[in-house]
């Protein structure tokens, strides 16, 4: 992949969608891009993929998670390859996409997405210069270099870097610096500071006769990953899925007692980093457990 550290002027191409255009030209340049339809959303997965029945979710921590022709997977479905983009597999989407994308993380990159006027200000007090992006609602601060991507780490600001999409806005203004331990800093600090939540919210005690029904605590490990990896996968109506999530786990792990606050501690991380208050986690919490009688 080649590596960007600048974004050059798109060049005149032979005629194509207008957002395929953009995308192979993205891709020349090392940004993988996929398309967006309606809403600013990745399209969904086609129906040999629908539920996950692919088998992407052990391999969602790197772009391509199976080798569905179709642009699935949300960011996942990004990718550098023009023949893929140009392909008639993704014809379709290209002729019904509103807009692009691409995977920041998959160039080494970290957008800084700033959504309103109090963002931008913040940002120009707090953070050092780099390549800028105007978009619909503020700014996009484009910085070298790749992490994992937190929504709300404070007030109208979000991270989009690894398993994660930016909208392309175009090249932007000003040069591209390096990550800055400031943006590093202030996810640490929000993930430090939703770490104990757990202790707020209510664990199942078991069944009165005290069986486990996990048989071996392996079993329960491979819940509680497969629920953070689904969490992690959602692409949209988070509040929805992260509550099916918090349901399924509970109803399968919730009622021997070996479900810890460790393990609710987790799942709320997972739900934290895709943009769940923690109000939210609570309530979806509670409601899944006055669903199944808890």
């Amino acid at each position: 992949m080649t590596q960007t550290t600048d974004f050059p002027r798109d060049p005149a191409r032979p005629p194509a969608p207008p957002n395929l255009r953009t995308a192979l030209w993205l891709a020349e340049i090392g940004l993988p891009a996929l398309p967006l339809r309606k809403g600013k959303l990745p399209f969904g997965n086609c129906q040999r993929c629908a539920d996950s029945a692919c088998g992407d979710r052990p391999h969602m921590k790197a772009a391509g998670p199976c080798q569905c022709p179709a642009p699935c997977h949300g960011w996942a479905a990004a990718t550098t390859d023009q023949a893929v983009l140009s392909s008639p597999a993704w014809a379709r989407a290209w002729q019904q996409a509103r807009a692009i994308a691409y995977h920041p993380g998959g160039a080494r990159l970290t957008v800084v997405d700033l959504d309103n006027a109090e963002a931008i200000a913040w940002a120009r007090h707090a953070l050092p210069a780099t390549k800028t992006v105007t978009t619909t609602r503020g700014e996009h601060w484009i910085y070298r270099g790749a992490m994992h991507s937190p929504n709300r780490v404070r007030p109208g600001v979000d991270i989009k870097s690894s398993m994660a999409y930016a909208r392309w806005y175009g090249p932007g203004t000003g040069p591209i610096t390096a990550l800055p331990d400031a943006i590093r800093a202030l996810v640490v600090k929000e993930e430090h500071a939703v770490r104990p939540v757990a202790h707020a919210i209510s664990v199942p005690t078991g069944t009165p006769a005290g069986e486990c029904l996990h048989r071996t605590p392996a079993y329960l490990e491979r819940g509680i990953a497969m629920a953070e990896q689904t969490i992690a996968g959602a692409q949209e109506a988070i509040h929805n899925a992260v509550y099916r999530v918090f349901l399924a786990v509970l109803a399968k792990h919730g009622r021997c007692g070996c479900l810890t606050e460790n393990h609710v501690k987790r799942l709320f991380t997972a739900a934290h980093s895709k943009g769940e208050s923690l109000r939210h986690c609570e309530a979806a919490w509670a409601n899944a457990r006055m669903s199944l009688g808890m």
